[in-house]
């Protein structure tokens, strides 16, 4: 019996933030994965390793987890003041699709990297040494970012002694400002950063109750709820949610509810199919804790406890996305989020995750009684892990 062999395609195997995912450039993909559809996803999938009934994504360079089953495709940007268009498909473990339906902040730290080291900003804009302005086109949510990326000797730097709470060592300091991340009126839920138009909602979730919940389009679509209305503290590491069946469904449940009354869905049912957004968080105000690192959280170093759901599991550490919709909704006086840190006006927020600390900021502004938010920022560190060229069976597509 024949067998058809495997193929090859360039790519680069890369940390950005707390996550990890494989990038290709889009001109590198073969001809019919050039394009969405059918063909695209199949690669992809079977490039990270799924669907795995196993959950361990053996097969693939997926890591099984939600943090590391991503991919990125970059290409030289069509659009005008912008070097790099950057495409994220965050990729079921267990089920055989590709959520297209939101960004990956975290990895948006490795976009500028890539961009420069494979061609896609002028040579002329990159300096010897120095800093490198890259202009990103966020192609899945239609925002700009920009990324602050630094140079030594004519190559990114990517070593250094910046620290980044979920990631075990040091890396070089990337700045993310994530431009007017709030939904415009192509964007996800009508374009209003609040949909209902409501800093806070009552949300009726079927077997666990009402609850009062900020929904925010801000990053990426957020359903922000108290941790004390679910009975949880705020303190919890993965294992307190990851291991207990019951809770998952619970915050599948709210997810879903806050889906439909974001205007992302139709009914509920729809939210087995997007798993990638909304997002789910609970917040709390500042207590002590010992990180999953055992490093030690005090009360008094942050403004806030979050712990936020990616793919149906607590995150490790906090997806760079909804960092940006945690210092929004910080920065609008009335929201859950900005009621936990203490109530008052702020333009930056320290909050605690599973694996430590984060600040991020945000400028945000009230205009005939809507509020919007020009940007958010934060810093990363991001890092080349292999590169190269991924195999995979050639009658995958």
């Amino acid at each position: 019996m024949a067998h058809v062999p495997q193929i090859r395609i360039p790519a680069t195997y890369m940390r950005g933030g707390t996550s990890k995912g494989v990038f290709f450039n889009l001109a590198d993909l073969p001809e019919a994965a050039q394009v969405p559809g059918e063909a695209r996803d199949r690669l992809l999938l079977r490039v990270i390793g799924s669907p795995d009934p196993y959950g361990k994504q053996i097969d693939g360079m997926g890591g099984a987890t939600s943090s590391t089953s991503k991919t990125v495709i970059l290409s030289k940007s069509t659009r005008a003041d912008h070097d790099v268009d950057y495409l994220f498909g965050q990729v079921s473990i267990d089920k055989p699709f590709v959520d297209w339906s939101g960004n990956c902040g975290n990895l948006t730290a490795a976009v500028g990297s890539f961009a420069i080291s494979n061609g896609l900003v002028p040579a002329e804009r990159i300096p010897e040494n120095g800093v490198v302005t890259v202009r990103i086109w966020q192609v899945n949510i239609a925002k700009t970012i920009v990324a602050h990326v630094p140079m030594t000797n004519g190559e990114v730097q990517e070593t250094g002694d910046f620290e980044l709470d979920g990631v075990t060592f040091p890396a070089a300091e990337v700045q993310i400002e994530f431009l007017d991340p709030a939904a415009d009126d192509d964007g996800e839920g009508g374009g209003a950063m609040f949909p209902t138009g409501n800093l806070v909602d009552d949300l009726e979730v079927p077997g666990v109750g009402t609850l009062k919940a900020t929904l925010i389009n801000a990053g990426i679509p957020t359903v922000f709820i108290n941790a004390e209305d679910i009975g949880y503290t705020g303190t919890e590491l993965q294992e307190a949610i990851n291991s207990d069946d019951k809770a998952l469904a619970m915050f599948e449940t709210i997810r879903a509810h806050g889906a439909v009354r974001m205007g992302l869905i139709k009914h509920v049912d729809e939210a087995a199919g997007r798993q990638h957004t909304p997002k789910v968080a609970f917040v709390a105000g500042p207590a002590s804790y010992v990180s999953s690192s055992g490093k030690q959280v005090n009360a008094g170093d942050i403004d806030l406890l979050v712990r936020a759901l990616s793919m149906g599991k607590l995150h490790h550490a906090m997806m760079g996305t909804a960092a940006v919709a945690i210092g929004t909704a910080a920065a609008i006086p009335g929201t859950l989020v900005n009621l936990a840190a203490g109530g008052s006006e702020r333009s930056a927020v320290r909050f605690g995750h599973p694996s430590g600390t984060l600040r991020v900021g945000a400028e945000a502004t009230q205009v005939d009684g809507e509020w919007t938010v020009t940007k958010a920022i934060m810093s990363r560190s991001a890092r080349v892990l292999m590169e190269g060229q991924v195999r995979i069976p050639g009658d995958v597509f």
